[in-house]
């Protein structure tokens, strides 16, 4: 198989699916074809272990306030930003735009009724729909539904909505709790900052922003929908 074509069957099964239902979006110019970084959020004095516990507490009172963003989830897409700052700063991903992939996948963890606990866990999880190819992608089962509970067709799980194939190959204990769940936010924005890293470096200008999303979902209306709401985080944040 020739290198070209390894590298699009990569991208069609590690991709996670399309978000599990619409969801609303804050209003942001209809105009947006990207979303340029929000100001990185300041870092807390003395940190514990997690990435939860890496922003100013304040900072995450107070943009939690202003954008709708659930506190606890807000703290784990800053608090992975911010790894990813510092572990490969060529990426450029913003705090906002894993806000706005997180919104569009689950509504922070609020999908279906579910919400966050204080530990950052859905609860109940939170499961896509069968990716068995009849209105979706054909994503054959590949965990015997260890992972999504089907063992006939891959689903998408937890508040960033990662298949179990994504999530095998970025699987992290992002929350340093010594369990590492996708249904968990600080485990999965982890996960899924990795992800976005790795399909496009550059995620400061439009050209590799659109390149990481388009990885995570190709589907342009996608695009747009975490363009309108990461521009919306931002400027809310802004004041």
């Amino acid at each position: 198989m020739g290198l070209v074509a390894i590298i699009a069957f990569v991208l069609v099964v590690l991709s996670p699916n399309p978000p599990i239902e619409p969801v609303e979006t804050p209003p942001a110019p209809a105009s947006a074809a990207w979303a340029p970084p929000a100001a990185p959020p300041p870092a807390a004095i003395d940190p514990a272990a997690g990435v939860q516990n890496r922003v100013d507490a304040e900072w995450a009172a107070q943009t939690a306030a202003a954008t709708g963003i659930p506190v606890r989830a807000l703290v784990a897409y800053a608090g992975a930003a911010m790894v990813k700052a510092q572990q490969m700063p060529e990426c450029g991903l913003s705090w906002s735009t894993l806000a706005g992939v997180g919104k569009i996948e689950s509504d922070h963890g609020r999908h279906g009724g579910s919400s966050l606990d204080e530990n950052g866990t859905a609860v109940p999880g939170i499961f896509g729909i069968a990716l068995d190819g009849v209105t979706t992608a054909h994503v054959p089962d590949s965990d015997d539904g260890e992972i999504d509970g089907d063992p006939e067709s891959d689903r998408a799980v937890g508040p960033m909505q990662l298949i179990p194939q994504t999530w095998r190959n970025w699987h992290i204990d992002g929350g340093a709790d010594g369990v590492e769940d996708p249904q968990n936010i600080d485990d999965a924005a982890v996960a899924a900052a990795n992800y976005l890293c790795r399909s496009s470096i550059g995620m400061d200008t439009q050209e590799g922003w659109r390149a990481a999303i388009s990885a995570y979902n190709s589907s342009d209306t996608y695009l747009a929908n975490v363009a309108a709401a990461a521009v919306a985080y931002t400027e809310a944040a802004d004041g």
